[in-house]
């Protein structure tokens, strides 16, 4: 134990594997000329919108489907305009890199967040290897907490918007709203923001395309929500392991959510602990976990925001830990991060792991345990809110 405690804390260490794993993923991709169609995706997002054409629907260009909203176009502009192979390495560091500002921001010790990003290494390279949006998605989750603890309840405001402007998962920020010191002014930078970025576009497009363009996200959201209940790589979910494990396809995605929003409430029960830190990053390591547990949408690289929030929950428990709490972290490593390497057995990922969602299988399992805490964990009245720096 000692040696893997030394290993934390050696900083090198952890950020050479938290940044290099990812750029050896994305570095090989550029070296092998294979970029991974993901990062046309994103940059025709930009380029689309530029020449006003339809960001939606079956795109010719990268022969796939976008469906992020055409802010992301803005956020996509820089990379886009590169070499392609300097932007996509450009693109995954960035990702990585406000991924590990928004951990570093938590008001945790620095043995606790280098722990978090060990644990989020692997699972952050596997995002990485599909030039994936979901590090810097999970990193406005967390700012929206940081920055409202900060009393910037502005920025905070900004990260809620600008995410589900982009892919509507960071709107569960405003589970922090009872966080804030400065309600009013919360809510009106949230109306700020949502005028601002929903007329900013124009600036590149024109007001009837954008417009046009959010009417016609709408209707995708909807398609792709029915595309992904089946036999797809996506849906790893509560209800997708209910509906493969069990053979339910017709379960309604509501029969799973709306128990999982009750038990996520429950949290705001204990209202003397809200000004406790530890009970503040127990809602945050839920919501992290919550918004990837009950989304049909969710595949293997979206897990880097539920990972992150396994990492952040098992930091924030009581020391010693139990072995059944370490166990739960261990099973989380090997079946949710490991799963989609090449170090896994093959047969039992295709066999087992892929056809039954089973990489969500130790999360929502640490979710459930964390909601259990939520309710009976003691906490130390003493660890109240401090500023943090964002």
């Amino acid at each position: 134990m000692n040696k893997l405690a030394n290993l934390v804390k050696n900083k090198p260490f952890v950020f050479t594997l938290y940044f290099g794993l990812s750029f050896f993923a994305v570095g090989k991709s550029v070296l092998v000329n294979h970029i991974h169609n993901n990062y046309f995706v994103y940059k025709y997002n930009f380029i689309n919108v530029i020449h006003q054409h339809t960001i939606f629907g079956y795109q010719p260009q990268f022969q796939d489907l976008n469906h992020y909203g055409p802010v992301f176009a803005l956020l996509m502009a820089p990379f886009a305009l590169l070499p392609d192979g300097l932007g996509v390495i450009l693109w995954v560091m960035f990702n990585a890199w406000i991924l590990y500002k928004a951990i570093k921001s938590l008001p945790i010790t620095e043995y606790q967040y280098l722990a978090i990003l060990l644990i989020c290494a692997h699972e952050l390279m596997t995002s990485s290897s599909n030039v994936e949006i979901n590090p810097f998605i999970g990193a406005l989750i967390i700012l929206t907490y940081v920055f409202i603890k900060n009393e910037k309840d502005f920025w905070a405001a900004l990260m809620i918007v600008a995410g589900t402007f982009i892919k509507l998962y960071p709107i569960v920020g405003l589970a922090f709203f009872f966080f804030s010191k400065h309600k009013p002014k919360f809510i009106l930078s949230l109306l700020f923001w949502a005028v601002v970025l929903f007329l900013l576009p124009m600036a590149i497009s024109s007001p009837h395309y954008i417009i046009q363009t959010y009417h016609d996200w709408y209707g995708d959201l909807l398609q792709k929500n029915t595309a992904n209940i089946g036999p797809s790589l996506q849906d790893i979910s509560a209800m997708g392991l209910i509906r493969n494990i069990f053979n339910y396809r017709q379960l309604s995605n509501i029969t799973v959510i709306a128990p999982g929003i009750v038990l996520f409430a429950l949290w705001y029960l204990r209202v003397k602990e809200y000004s406790t830190i530890p009970y503040q990053l127990l809602l945050l390591a839920s919501t992290l976990i919550f918004v990837i547990i009950f989304s049909s949408s969710s595949e293997s690289p979206t897990y880097i925001i539920a990972v992150a929030g396994a990492g952040i929950w098992f930091m924030n428990l009581d020391r010693p830990v139990t072995g059944f709490e370490i166990g739960l972290l261990v099973f989380a490593l090997i079946l949710t991060v490991m799963s989609p390497s090449d170090l896994f057995p093959r047969y039992i990922k295709m066999h087992y792991v892929v056809p039954y969602k089973l990489k969500a299988l130790p999360i929502v399992l640490i979710w459930l345990k964390l909601i259990y805490e939520t309710l009976f964990r003691k906490f130390n009245k003493e660890q109240t809110v401090q500023k943090v720096v964002a």
